[in-house]
């Protein structure tokens, strides 16, 4: 499975952004995708994941009521809306694919950079 995250920027805090995550390839296998930020000198951090047939949601604490994470199953996409960003919010955010019969996140994408400004 191949990944392509695309939707970050540059927004003042408390603004909005959405981000997509488009899959291809071996996606009828798809168990579960995630997102996940990354910042300099700090380790990779969940941040929401959705399972993708029942689109069962889960989220870290500091994105509950702001951040929502929803997939397109007929477009093979995963998306992360995000309302009142703060500047503790900027970082690398990655997607990520669980497959059927994996326990793990095995595939990843290559990341895109959401800066917030204060």
């Amino acid at each position: 499975v191949q990944l392509q995250a695309s939707g970050g920027g540059l927004v003042q805090a408390g603004g909005s952004l959405r981000l997509s995550c488009a899959a291809s390839g071996r996606t009828s296998r798809l168990l579960q995708m995630g997102w996940f930020r990354q910042t300099p000198g700090k380790e990779r951090e969940f941040v929401a994941s959705i399972t993708w047939g029942l689109g069962n949601t889960a989220y870290t604490d500091s994105v509950l009521g702001r951040f929502t994470i929803s997939r397109d199953s007929a477009k093979n996409t995963l998306y992360l809306q995000m309302h009142s960003l703060r500047p503790e919010d900027t970082a690398v955010f990655l997607c990520a694919a669980r497959m059927l019969g994996r326990s793990s996140y095995e595939f990843w994408g290559q990341g895109t950079q959401v800066t917030v400004s204060s």
